[in-house]
Order: structure tokens, then sequence, then C-alpha cells
């Protein structure tokens, strides 16, 4: 007995592969964005938190 036509799949042509070595080769920045700096705000709003002030 044979498949119906619809479990039938063409032979990949590994363009997925491809593609994601493609990606994998593009700088690093690509997957890891740079963090901004803790800026003095940041460092305010800690300080406030540790005080106890909640407004």
């Amino acid at each position: 007995m044979t498949k119906h036509i619809a479990d039938k799949r063409a032979p990949s042509t590994g363009s997925r592969v491809q593609q994601f070595l493609r990606l994998s080769r593009t700088p690093r920045e690509t997957w890891h964005r740079p963090r901004p700096a803790a800026g003095s705000s940041r460092l305010i709003h800690f300080l406030r938190i540790s005080r106890g002030r909640t407004a």
C-alpha cells in the first residue's frame, strides 16, 4: 500500500540550516545586545527603597 499524496514530502534543500548558520556567523551584538549602564536615577531608586520610602 502506498502513502497518500499529502503524506509525501519533497526532499529538503537544507535552506533552514543555511539561514541559521548565516545568522550564527553574524556579530555577537545580533544575539546579545549590550545593556545600558546603570544611571544615577537607578541608584536613587535603590537608595530610596533601602531607606524604606515607597513614594
